[in-house]
């Protein structure tokens, strides 16, 4: 087997300048954290180590080498089946989130447990609570509907030392609701994250996988249903009326907790929604709204974040 290539990517100058992935993938120093990645790891035409992207297995061990390599975390798994998320552009929204509440703290940016979080969705990989601790030292209260996802996550947080008494978990069980139930009377946070659903049904679900498969150069036929490359059970992958229904309802229910929270934020997938999340935070009284745009590769997505607090009364959030 051919040893990692030293030629090393150039750096990815739109990822965010703090992004400790903005140089690529360092394969040996990957390999030398988790020795088992080091079969799924191939050298390309341009002579660069890379892996196979459309095997969930080499996606799931190279997420577990960059976990323990930049991150600390010596113990990281997820079921089958659940999503395996590129770390690098968890890490973009992560960053950018923190330039977002140092806005309001004159630039500054903000560290340390008294800065909360609540990721909404935070899956059977509990990344986002992972690299925002890791990063910024910030607590987070994460939530989901999937009971074995969130068994998952606290699976992960109890094996890692470090991560426990930062990171709460809730289980969702009002499967309409987003924030209601999730966020508790008297209780505040200084941001929510979210990576919503995006596709309307499980068929819409499958053709997304078959096109990420053809783009990747792999072929299927009726006979061979895709397997997702970064996984996703149906929770994580689809929403009754898909990513727009669900942002409109975010919309709806964070003027329940519009005094509880300084900024809401998501990801939000498809460009034609960013129009109809907007209009739905103007009618639902947001004094302000952002957008924030991100690219990884080929990859472009956007946050959306928005306050009901005035700029006076953000300024003053950190000393409440």
């Amino acid at each position: 087997m051919p040893e990692p290539a030293s030629n090393q990517p150039a750096p990815k100058e739109t990822m965010h300048p703090r992004n400790r992935h903005r140089m690529g993938y360092d394969f040996k120093a990957l390999i030398k954290a988790i020795p088992q990645l080091r079969p799924f790891v191939t050298v390309n035409q341009y002579d660069n180590s890379t892996i196979n992207f459309a095997n969930p297995d080499a996606v799931k061990m190279l997420n577990r080498a960059l976990l323990k390599l930049h991150y600390g975390i010596d113990s990281w798994d997820i079921p089958d089946g659940y999503l395996c998320p590129p770390i690098p552009g968890r890490a973009d929204y992560i960053h950018y989130v923190a330039d977002l509440l140092a806005a309001s703290n004159e630039g500054v940016i903000r560290k340390g447990k008294r800065v909360r979080v609540l990721d909404i969705g935070v899956g059977a990989n509990c990344v986002y609570p992972i690299i925002g601790q890791q990063e910024y030292g910030w607590s987070f209260v994460g939530t989901d509907i999937d009971e074995a996802a969130i068994e998952s996550a606290q699976n992960i947080i109890s094996n890692n030392p470090q991560l426990k008494n930062t990171i709460e978990l809730r289980l969702q069980k009002h499967r309409a609701d987003i924030f209601v139930f999730a966020i508790k009377p008297g209780e505040f946070f200084d941001l929510t994250i979210c990576n919503p659903p995006f596709h309307a049904s499980i068929k819409e679900a499958a053709e997304g996988s078959r096109r990420k498969w053809n783009n990747l150069g792999i072929k299927t036929g009726k006979e061979k249903e895709p397997v997702l490359n970064f996984g996703g059970q149906n929770a994580e992958l689809w929403y009754p009326g898909g990513e727009a229904a669900f942002l409109k309802t975010m919309a709806t229910q964070s003027t329940r907790f519009a005094k509880q929270c300084l900024w809401f934020t998501t990801l939000v997938s498809k460009k034609e929604n960013l129009r109809i999340l907007y209009n739905a935070l103007q009618k639902a009284g947001a004094t302000e709204v952002q957008t924030i745009n991100m690219s990884q590769g080929q990859k472009v997505s956007r946050i959306m974040a928005w306050t009901f607090f005035s700029p006076e009364e953000r300024g003053q959030w950190i000393n409440r």
